[in-house]
């Protein structure tokens, strides 16, 4: 209800000539905001301002709004906030559409209506540098912050035989111990970090290597269905599935392994095993992807980076296909080229 008042007092606010401009300019920094604190929001002041700019002064179009979003947020936070941290990308749609309503409010604004219709061409222009440049700018900040976090992490790490910094584990016979941790799935790529352990283990026989396989959990909805025994039998078969390609390289090399199954959030689970493990260092592989399927996709590995203090190393897979060098980047141009059609229309 407080919301609701605070909404239908903005409305009658954005009335006010002049005022309409000024709320979109104080506004204009909530969209980056959005894109680059995505797991605190943004506040309330922006998402009231959001409905009240979208609703162009009808107090039924806010109630209504209103009445929609609210259930949604309250009983699907949770699922929302899941999808969101596991394809960030959608932050940024949330963004542009932040954007596009910041910008709609300035041309809506009738001190401005005169300026705007002498030249036709300023609102789709307006509409397209503003929203390009506010997912630029979270794009680029992002990025900025996961870099600076790895590199901040590199440097942590000094070299080993330093005077103070942690060294191998030695074993009672004078043999190097090193405890490695490679987390695997079902995919190809998972094999390449087991491989590369393996050409390893031929340099040191002494390594002790340990596979972990992460199986999701099923949500509340799904396991209520379910008897724990079931949802048990059903982790322990798909990872030993996952597990089995990964078993019979180590097996073929005479590595010997132990093998974990955990369930859990993938990168949570990798850091405190490889923690609790007192692991000397995890290996584990990435596919290719190029910086939009990044921004569409959250990335295991980076999350990974960001939670351990373990040292990681990153095999890199193959290379991206077609579809996703030149498909994502065709898919991205289209709706450009869409909203910069429905701004001109």
């Amino acid at each position: 209800m407080v919301r609701t008042l605070m909404t239908l007092i903005v409305v009658w606010l954005l009335a006010i000539p002049g005022l309409l401009f000024v709320g979109a300019c104080c506004w204009s920094g909530s969209p980056t905001s959005c894109c680059c604190r995505r797991r605190r929001g943004t506040g309330a002041t922006p998402n009231v301002l959001a409905v009240a700019g979208a609703a162009n002064g009808s107090f039924v179009l806010v109630a209504l709004g209103l009445l929609i979003s609210i259930p949604i947020v309250i009983w699907g936070s949770t699922v929302l906030l899941r999808f969101v941290e596991r394809y960030p990308g959608f932050v940024y749609i949330g963004a542009g559409v932040l954007a596009f309503t910041a910008v709609k409010m300035v041309t809506s604004e009738p001190l401005l209506k005169d300026a705007f219709a002498a030249y036709k061409l300023t609102v789709p222009l307006l509409y397209a540098v503003t929203v390009f440049g506010v997912l630029w700018m979270g794009f680029v900040r992002n990025h900025r912050r996961l870099e600076s976090r790895i590199s901040a992490r590199l440097a942590s790490f000094a070299p080993q035989g330093v005077a103070g910094s942690p060294g191998p584990n030695v074993s009672e016979g004078g043999h190097i111990m090193q405890k490695v941790l490679i987390p695997v799935d079902a995919s190809p790529n998972s094999l390449l970090a087991v491989r590369r352990v393996i050409s390893e283990c031929v340099k040191n026989r002494g390594m002790e290597v340990h596979l972990l396989n992460v199986q999701a959990p099923f949500s509340r909805h799904i396991a209520q269905f379910a008897s724990r025994k079931n949802r048990d039998s059903f982790h322990h078969d798909e990872a030993e599935m996952a597990l089995r390609p990964a078993r019979r390289l180590l097996n073929d090399a005479g590595v010997p392994h132990t093998a974990h199954i955990e369930i859990g959030r993938k990168a949570e689970v990798i850091a405190e095993a490889a923690g609790r493990l007192s692991c000397d260092h995890i290996v584990m592989s990435t596919a290719r992807k190029n910086s939009l399927t990044r921004m569409l996709e959250a990335s295991v590995t980076n999350r990974v980076l960001e939670l351990t203090t373990v040292p990681v190393e990153v095999i890199v897979g193959d290379s991206v296909s077609r579809l996703e060098r030149y498909g994502i980047s065709a898919g991205i141009g289209g709706a450009v080229g869409l909203l910069w059609l429905a701004a001109a229309v």
